[in-house]
């Protein structure tokens, strides 16, 4: 949980009357915060975090230990969510730039600093790293690729799949392969702006769309015969080095490079998908004053809200989770994108953004019931890896002539 500060924009719009502070946690009990309403409310959390808190203290309290369990291979998400100008873009740090304050920057930009580090680090020399990043966003129940320039009529249609295995697939979403830190947040900004954004009485510039932007990490390291990587920094070549016809003997030298590859371990493949959920803010069309297309786009975003409360509730509650119970995966298209990272195999961390201001008692009160519900939801993640060359025929073509070749010597 995340409590914003009353900002000058509060003490200029907000009634004085409701302008004073509900919102209250001791340092005795610093996961718990107390609500000052008609009735005292306590609610738990993993990490409560006050309105002093700054953005480096909440990135390394709660998401540094995620960003290790993605280069594990394990899939991460993080969900900002709360009501209209509470805070959850600036904690994402989706509209941050390069230039932006190093201070202020959020989650996305630290991150992928740490991200990078990692891999340029000598620990990862040995292996052999592709990442890709893709912006999508969710508005009036449409997705848009946000990388893709050009018009809207010409923008391929991104559609949700889900292959044999029950992962999630974006077909039509463009993945772009990036090298630094500088051509991640290059393709952020681009991505953000042309987010729909738009003015309510609630926010100049809030958020009309959910977006959702992933990082793809593909590792290829040596798997020692005992299970432990090895340092050995080459990796197996993806085609022969010469030439063979299936059912032809190997030759010398391809003999030879397989047998150095069983003496040295096995290959492995490890994809895992990073993904950094910025949500588009609850709302109350009577208090943002919104009409005509804000308020459809109000309507799109509490019902794709509301739609994950229902998964939330529905994996939430320890009494249905003991049944086999219907999931409402597919009532939005936000909740079926997101459904590996609610109840499936990913780390999922979610940050409630609330206002401290008794003028928003109702919508705190609720966004904190909503993140409570959710603290019940258990993932079963796993690390998505697999031998590589299961996808490369002539990687398997090669491999049933060396156990050929060694069925042939044993006998």
């Amino acid at each position: 949980l995340r409590i914003r500060p009353l900002t000058q924009e509060d003490l200029i719009n907000l009634p004085s009357r409701f302008q004073r502070n509900i919102l209250s946690n001791s340092p005795f009990t610093p996961n718990q915060v107390i609500v000052h309403g008609d009735k005292k409310l306590t609610f738990n959390f993993d990490y409560v975090f006050g309105p002093e808190t700054q953005q480096k203290d909440i990135y390394d309290t709660a998401v540094r230990n995620m960003v290790d369990k993605f280069l594990e291979g394990f899939n991460v998400t993080i969900l900002a969510y709360g009501q209209t100008s509470s805070g959850k873009t600036h904690t994402m740090g989706t509209s941050d730039s390069v230039s932006s304050n190093q201070e202020s920057r959020g989650i996305i930009p630290r991150a992928l600093h740490t991200l990078f580090s990692y891999i340029n680090s000598t620990q990862f020399k040995s292996r052999k790293i592709t990442m890709k990043v893709s912006f999508v966003e969710i508005y009036n129940e449409d997705l848009i690729d946000l990388l893709i320039e050009g018009e809207d009529e010409n923008r391929p249609q991104v559609i949700i799949r889900e292959d044999s295995k029950g992962n999630i697939i974006w077909s039509g979403l463009q993945e772009i392969k990036v090298n630094s830190v500088e051509e991640v947040m290059g393709h952020l900004t681009r991505g953000s702006l042309n987010r729909q954004v738009g003015a309510t009485d609630m926010n100049s510039q809030s958020s009309r769309s959910h977006a959702i932007f992933s990082v793809t990490l593909c590792q290829q390291k040596q798997i020692s015969s005992n299970g432990i990587s090895s340092p050995t920094a080459f990796s197996r070549p993806s085609t022969p080095l010469t030439p063979t016809k299936l059912g032809s003997p190997p030759s010398r030298r391809l003999s030879k490079t397989m047998s150095m590859s069983l003496d040295d371990g096995e290959w492995v493949s490890i994809t895992s998908k990073f993904n950094f959920v910025d949500l588009a803010g609850s709302e109350r069309l009577k208090r943002t004053a919104a009409s005509g297309d804000r308020a459809k786009e109000g309507i799109s975003i509490n019902s794709g809200l509301l739609a994950l409360g229902n998964v939330i509730s529905a994996l939430g509650d320890p009494s249905k989770a003991k049944n086999t119970t219907h999931i409402p995966y597919r009532d939005s298209k936000l909740t079926r994108l997101l459904q590996d990272s609610l109840g499936g195999n990913a780390q999922t961390l979610m940050i409630a953004c609330v206002s401290p201001a008794e003028y928003n008692i109702s919508e705190t009160i609720n966004t904190l019931k909503y993140a409570n519900r959710a603290r019940n939801i258990k993932n079963s993640a796993t690390v998505n890896q697999e031998e590589s060359g299961w996808n490369d025929l002539e990687h398997l073509q090669n491999l049933v002539l060396k156990l050929r070749a060694e069925i042939k010597s044993i006998r």
